[in-house]
């Protein structure tokens, strides 16, 4: 699917703000029977713009009450220990996200633990014993003000 007309733009709106809706609740949403409706969600589905459906969970309500966003600049720039590093990443489960991004640091990380104390045995215990990291740069969140908000669409092909 390379062109999203009217209905495939409106079947992911609805989607994002709700991935538990009915089909037929979302067929009535964007004005299609139930049928069609189902096989453009397949389609999309298919086609790799939907990637999945999951709950959102409260992070504070499951015992993580502290959510830290870590800079991480890398010693060697090199494919081996930049592929190394990313995957040593994706295999810690406080890593909730992580970015290759420009500027003073190589790697923006999202991590979640349940208190400054499981911080510093993250950071210490696991994060700074890979030797391809130079230096990490830890921010405290204080308040989310706003968190995962669906995808704009506006720009997509009308």
């Amino acid at each position: 699917m390379s062109h999203l007309d009217d209905f495939d733009r409106r079947i992911l709106a609805e989607l994002q703000k709700d991935g538990r809706i009915s089909n037929a609740d979302l067929a009535d949403r964007i004005g299609l029977s139930p049928t069609p409706c189902l096989r453009r969600v397949k389609a999309l589905e298919k086609a790799g713009y939907i990637q999945g459906y999951r709950a959102e969970l409260a992070p504070s309500n499951i015992g993580l009450g502290l959510t830290v966003m870590v800079g991480v600049r890398i010693a060697v720039h090199r494919e081996e220990q930049t592929s190394a590093i990313q995957e040593a990443f994706k295999a810690l489960p406080e890593v909730i996200a992580g970015h290759l991004v420009s500027g003073e640091t190589d790697y923006l990380l999202e991590v979640v633990v349940p208190d400054l104390q499981a911080y510093e045995r993250f950071l210490v215990g696991k994060l700074l014993k890979f030797p391809e990291i130079k230096d990490v740069r830890s921010s405290f969140v204080i308040r989310t003000v706003k968190d995962r908000a669906p995808f704009p669409l506006d720009h997509l092909e009308k």
